[in-house]
């Protein structure tokens, strides 16, 4: 069988790879594709790109950039005994092995691990990045506050800033998702949270996330841009229909590295199923394509990184279970590639999906170590009109596993009667 074909077949089920007709065509026909996947080598996936070198530059950048000293420790594994490895091997050993491990092997080894395999492994790697905080330290888990308004009011926006910062998100970023992709927005936008950044002193980066040309448009106007935020997929083709390419991402890290406000400068969220979507999937089952989008955020040692798990809809991932299934297969992918990985744990409407689920799916990737989720106003984005997570989702789950915000928004919080005396700064 195929390479390409194999994976398919041994993904869990999921409604997008029976929409692509990559899905096994029962459990019988998946147990026997996993058992066959278990037997391949590892080093087979350098030998049989799943998408053709010279077709894909996504491809080519996962050849161009694997690092075969790196893989020296585990290439002589197949992939059943790499799991082995995994659930062995030490976080300096995972670490070490991180720039040798493709896309294709992490999602290939996903397949063959159950949930409990996948949140530990996932647990012991550290994937730490900085620009005004901290963020992936161990007993730390940070929020983005995204406090979206469906006009991009500049108060509105503002009152649900100071909602999450008065309990304790916003050590990721403070990060708008503008309702209208303009120049003039973006600028005006980034300027009011910057403003209130300066002046209550609060030690977090903010980001606006229109398109990559108009944030660079931005820069060129000499907006206080501190991220620089990108959709990515898994192929040249998925990012196309993003409107983006690899030169034009390196083109905007530049400008972004040039302006020297902070170290990581990068935020990119992806989400299983927009390379189907994007009719770019090349054949591909949607976890995989997902895992490759992970080697193209690598590329720029990016602050942030997430999966939108259930934004898509439910062509991709139909219910509850099939959603937590796949947050908990890219949060492991992504981290095992060394990314810093976060999950927007989310559905939409129409899934067959509920509250219920996603405490669950929140309570396990606190478990294996989640560098930040959401933190929305009620959980209800009433701009992107899908369900999230909460300002006290987050609370919950620091309680619950006496996890931590980022060490320097922890010692501003500690101020945080100080600073909620001149909240009529917001208005």
């Amino acid at each position: 069988m195929k390479l390409k074909e194999l994976m398919g077949k041994a993904s869990p089920l999921r409604s997008g790879d029976v929409l692509a007709g990559v899905a096994a065509s029962s459990q019988e026909e998946r147990v026997r594709a996993r058992l066959e996947l278990a037997e391949v080598p590892l080093r087979r996936f350098l030998d049989e790109p799943l998408v053709p070198y010279e077709d894909d530059e996504v491809t080519r950048l996962i050849c161009d950039s694997h690092d075969e000293g790196a893989f020296g420790a585990v290439g002589w594994l197949c992939v059943g005994e790499f799991r082995d490895w995994l659930l062995e091997a030490s976080a300096e050993e995972l670490s070490a092995v991180a720039a040798g491990v493709t896309p294709e092997m992490a999602a290939a080894v996903s397949k063959l691990m159950r949930v409990q395999d996948l949140i530990l492994v996932a647990s012991k790697i550290r994937v730490v990045t900085r620009f005004r905080t901290t963020i992936g330290l161990a007993g730390r888990m940070s929020t983005r506050l995204q406090p979206n308004h469906p006009s991009d009011d500049l108060k509105g926006i503002a009152a649900s800033m100071l909602d999450g910062l008065s309990l304790g998100s916003g050590d990721a970023c403070i990060g708008v998702n503008p309702a209208t992709d303009s120049v003039r927005v973006l600028v005006d936008i980034l300027k009011m949270i910057d403003g209130v950044r300066e002046r209550l002193e609060i030690p977090t980066q903010s980001c606006v996330l229109g398109h990559v040309t108009t944030q660079m448009e931005a820069m060129k106007a000499g907006a206080p841009v501190d991220l620089v935020f990108q959709s990515i997929g898994g192929t040249e083709g998925t990012n196309r229909s993003f409107g983006i390419d690899l030169a034009m991402l390196d083109e905007a890290y530049e400008m972004a590295r040039s302006l020297g406000r902070g170290e990581n400068v990068m935020y990119f969220e992806t989400g299983q199923g927009s390379a189907l979507s994007a009719g770019a999937h090349h054949g591909m089952d949607q976890q995989t394509c997902e895992a490759r989008a992970y080697a193209v955020a690598r590329r720029y040692r990016p602050l942030l990184v997430n999966t939108v798990v259930g934004f898509i809809g439910p062509e991709y991932l139909y219910d509850g279970k099939q959603i937590a299934r796949a947050g908990l297969e890219d949060h492991f992918c992504g981290k095992l590639l060394g990314v810093p990985m976060g999950c927007d744990v989310c559905y939409t409407n129409h899934a067959e999906a509920d509250g219920d689920d996603m405490d669950g799916l929140l309570t396990l990737l606190g478990a294996a170590g989640c560098n930040y989720i959401m933190g929305v106003p009620g959980a209800d984005d009433i701009m992107l009109h899908y369900q999230s997570t909460s300002f006290h989702d987050a609370l919950y789950l620091r309680r619950l596993l006496g996890l931590r915000p980022a060490p320097e928004f922890e010692a501003w919080l500690a101020k945080k009667p100080e600073v909620l005396e001149q909240t009529w700064l917001l208005t």
